[in-house]
């Protein structure tokens, strides 16, 4: 039997050191791998000074994410992801990990998610007037700071409920607006964001003796306990909201505001998603009830999940040697893993650069390989926000597109910008119209 690190077994890949990093360079050059190498790449990081392998292929990716899952840990780039969010959910390893997801699991149940439709639906109404201004003078709007806002206000408001307009009030605006205004993620941003946990702590600290009790994100937390009936400390609880509130609104902002742009591009799926939004939506609001019946509408969302997965490139190490798909994983490997190309692998999609929503009719039983489509990750470490995403994304979109028609302006130039999340690279300016 061969060893398992005989290195004849290793993927194929260029011999010159390769620096990968989270920009547009480090696409181009990962586009370019993939089109000479195939979907499972070895390379030399210069940046990590080491054996790493890019990794598209869906087998590979479920072995990697599922089927030995326990012998990959969190690789290269979280350090700079904890930098911003402490040791929430997203950057922990091993069995704080675990005791973490455990406890957070609850606020993230469908009954708790449902709940929290009302006030996602009051925030999406909260926008009409301002939309139907706009209309009225012609006056262009910008979706993507628009919907940044918007997802930040819905994931403040689901972890804080009444605490939110209690921030607002003592300090004039939204305290944490910067998040929407600066879209870099460097260290002096990370810096202002880390100290807005104080803010966390005053809350925490008034429910406890006030003896608060609130059925947000925030009030499960707080009540839940881990096995041994140790509730989490100050510290873990701000972390999570930290967590939370960058991933909860980044990934749904950015989404929405590129499927606004895709239906501009596509008028034709543009009117079969407002007839259905047309159909559920009544007196400028929808039961949540009727959200499973916007099949047209998540079709659409998960088609643009596919070609603009929020996380584009994440990374697993390997602790012990492995083996996948016929190739050798040293101990200590590096695995770069990007759903944006695996998303657009033509051998798993028909037209992989088309926003072709038909690609997830029957909610996705059709597609020809079942982790072809990961813009949450998959197994143990997929993203507890999923459902909520969906669910705010689908109440916006119908009462929104019931009554408006976006277009956008013409002559922008419109260009992917993959940092840490992939985003428009400038604001999408577009022209509202009522129905």
């Amino acid at each position: 039997m061969p060893d398992i690190m005989d290195r004849t077994t290793l993927a194929p890949g260029p011999d010159e050191p390769i620096t990968l990093d989270i920009n547009i360079a480090t696409q181009q050059t990962i586009e370019k791998l993939l089109q000479q190498y195939g979907d499972i790449i070895k390379i030399n990081n210069q940046k990590n000074q080491g054996l790493s392998y890019i990794v598209t292929n869906p087998d590979a990716l479920k072995h990697i994410l599922i089927s030995n899952h326990s012998n990959y840990i969190k690789g290269p780039g979280f350090e700079r992801v904890k930098m911003l969010l402490g040791n929430g959910i997203i950057v922990s390893d091993g069995d704080f990990w675990r005791r973490q997801r455990t406890m957070i699991q609850p606020a993230f149940s469908r009954h708790n998610i449902l709940q929290l439709c009302e006030m996602m639906k009051v925030a999406t109404q909260n926008l009409i007037p301002h939309w139907k201004q706009k209309a009225a003078t012609g006056e262009a709007i910008d979706i993507t700071t628009e919907m940044s806002e918007f997802a930040l206000e819905v994931i403040l408001r689901a972890l804080l409920s009444e605490d939110y307009d209690l921030l607002v009030a003592e300090h004039g605006r939204n305290p944490y607006d910067f998040l929407t205004d600066d879209a870099t993620r460097d260290l002096a941003l990370a810096m202002r964001f880390r100290q807005t946990g104080k803010l966390i702590q005053k809350i925490i600290d008034t429910r406890r003796e006030e003896n608060l009790e609130r059925g947000d994100l925030l009030g499960v937390m707080m009540a839940a306990r881990d096995k041994a009936g140790t509730a989490m400390s100050d510290k873990e609880l701000i972390d999570e909201v930290m967590t939370m509130i960058i991933a909860g609104h980044e990934t749904t902002g950015g989404t929405l505001n590129w499927l606004w742009y895709e239906f501009s591009q596509n008028p034709e799926i543009e009117a079969l998603a407002y007839d259905e939004a047309s159909s559920l939506v009544k007196d400028d609001s929808i039961h949540s009830e009727d959200l499973h019946d916007l099949r047209y509408i998540k079709q659409c969302i998960n088609e643009t999940l596919r070609l603009y997965p929020p996380v584009w490139l994440f990374s697993r190490q390997a602790i012990a040697a492995d083996k996948c798909q016929g190739y050798s994983i040293p101990a200590g490997t590096n695995i770069y893993l990007s759903p944006y190309f695996t998303h657009r692998d033509p051998n798993l999609w028909l037209e992989p650069n088309k926003f072709h929503p038909d690609h997830f009719v029957d909610d996705g039983a059709r597609l020809m390989h079942k982790y072809a489509f990961i813009p949450f990750s998959v197994g143990s470490r997929r993203c507890i926000g999923e459902y909520f995403s969906y669910v705010e994304m689908q109440t916006h979109l119908a009462i929104m597109l019931k009554l408006f028609k976006l277009e956008t302006i013409p002559d922008q130039k419109i260009e992917i910008d993959p940092g840490i999340n992939l985003r428009t690279k400038n604001s999408i300016m577009m022209q509202i119209s009522l129905r």
